[in-house]
């Protein structure tokens, strides 16, 4: 579990440079119970300058220091238990069942308490796939009519349950409509009507460009629809952290559009209709597009974040583990409620054309992603980490051209309609995937309630699970809150 190793050693060193410099732990409490194993003798100590070291060490048997002594002693045999399961955790193989279970002292499970942090509640949103974004925002509006339900909100919107997103392509668009901020100061897109508009302007947003447009690269109708959408709202502009990755051309590396770098640096700040149309240029469509930071200082050329990471979730949870400034109290992937919503698998006779070729190869790098997450997760991957996807039975039981032969919205509502039914599957490392007994529409509907628990729990916290940055923040001249991989080297050009 990469994440919680590379999270916890920081703590693991800040903690072990308090302690004594012992080689192991039990060296630790040995000494403990040699210090505690006080002399009846009076000491006898010829240099005065130690007389009054005697004469506390002697105090120290008196009976009035028994209680105290006996306290001490709990004390330290605790901070040896502690001890003893870092020491375990991070030294000798961290996630080693047998290690978990033979070695490191057993936790009493206990009840969150208004001392208790929480978790934080990410969504992800994978790129087109076979739906061009309709199952995401399928999975979506169902989930916001169930947290409506059960929250007792009618007015709710998905933003409100959640504490970053992050999406990639047609999700980095869908991501978009939903956290970022509209005049009233509330997101500009409830999830039914983001999903009406994917299926309104499916074609302008992944409509084929002709030999003269690219050359020429007149604005297209899907930048023309990002700009009437989006206006003149920024990075800054959404009400949640967001991650929307694209891949530079100019550095030859994945750029991750981020709203905590954009509260910090002025030159990673970009018009929201500029992030969309970077997250969903198809090279082998319109080809990559050009586009500049609010100050001008950063230029990128652009192509879709399915050729960077058409999967955002390994990424977003990356970036909350090490923003301390907005999530302080998250250490690892325990402190995580992750849902990753997918879109369809693509037809295989699609590899015939460039589009299709990348499609396939960002839903391969997409399973890799949700397994190795899914193998992060551990034993809390059941109620913690949650990936709504088709499992393939549509095309085991030849019904994979429906797919591709869906011409109107109103097919791929029911294309998408029929993916939620199916049983969800789970990954498994390198070992496939096995199909669940609950449907993805149930497993929503589960992890809808987790989520409701968790908004309910912060009400009686007084630990803040996430501090938000205040938008009227002066920026700093440093990037300390994001962990994903920008393309500084395109500043300036």
């Amino acid at each position: 579990m990469f994440f919680d190793r590379h999270i916890h050693s920081l703590s693991f060193l800040t903690i072990y440079t308090h302690l004594p410099h012992l080689s192991s732990a039990s060296q630790f409490f040995n000494n403990t119970n040699t210090k505690h194993k006080l002399s009846s003798k009076p000491l006898s100590l010829s240099n005065k300058s130690f007389a009054p070291i005697a004469e506390m060490a002697a105090m120290s048997t008196s009976p009035m220091n028994l209680n105290m002594i006996d306290s001490n002693f709990q004390v330290d045999k605790l901070t040896y238990e502690i001890f003893s399961i870092l020491e375990n955790n991070f030294l000798f193989g961290y996630g080693d069942a047998d290690n978990r279970t033979n070695s490191v002292p057993k936790a009493i499970d206990a009840k969150p308490t208004k001392h208790t942090a929480g978790k934080v509640r990410i969504l992800c949103i994978d790129g087109a796939g076979a739906t061009d974004g309709i199952l995401a925002a399928k999975s979506l509006a169902h989930l916001e009519a169930c947290l409506r339900r059960k929250s007792g909100d009618a007015n709710s919107r998905v933003s409100d349950f959640f504490d970053a997103a992050a999406g990639s392509g047609v999700g980095g668009v869908l991501v978009a409509l939903l956290f970022a901020r509209g005049k009233d100061g509330q997101p500009l897109f409830t999830a039914e009507e983001a999903l009406r508009f994917l299926t309104d302007n499916r074609r302008r947003i992944s409509r084929r460009s002709g030999i003269l447009r690219r050359v020429l690269r007149p604005e297209s109708k899907a930048e023309k629809l990002f700009r009437r959408t989006f206006g003149e709202c920024t990075l800054k502009d959404t009400v949640k952290p967001v991650l929307i990755p694209c891949y530079d051309l100019v550095t030859r590396a994945p750029f991750v559009f981020s709203r905590a770098d954009a509260l910090e640096m002025d030159g990673y700040d970009f018009k929201m209709s500029d992030v969309c149309a970077a997250t969903s240029a198809d090279p082998s469509f319109a080809g990559p597009t050009e586009m500049r930071s609010i100050d001008g200082r950063t230029r990128i050329v652009a192509v879709g974040g399915g050729v960077a990471m058409n999967n955002p979730t390994a990424a977003s949870i990356t970036h909350v583990l090490n923003n301390k400034h907005e999530f302080p109290f998250c250490n690892s992937v325990s402190d995580l409620l992750v849902l990753s919503l997918g879109n369809g698998e693509s037809d295989f006779n699609a590899v015939k054309s460039p589009s299709g070729f990348v499609k396939i190869a960002g839903e391969g790098a997409s399973d890799m992603v949700d397994q190795a997450v899914s193998m992060a997760f551990g034993d809390c991957r059941m109620s913690n980490y949650v990936r709504i996807q088709s499992n393939g039975v549509m095309a085991k039981a030849n019904k994979g051209a429906q797919v591709k032969s869906c011409k109107t919205e109103s097919d791929l509502l029911a294309v998408s309609e029929e993916m939620l039914r199916q049983k969800n599957v789970e990954a498994v490392l390198f070992k496939g995937k096995k199909v669940a007994n609950s449907s993805n529409l149930e497993k929503l509907e589960l992890f809808g309630g987790e989520i409701i628990k968790e908004g309910e729990r912060r009400k009686t916290s007084i630990l803040p699970t996430v501090v938000l940055k205040n938008n009227n923040a002066s920026p700093s001249p440093s990037r300390t809150s994001s962990a994903t991989t920008l393309s500084t080297l395109s500043s300036n050009c």
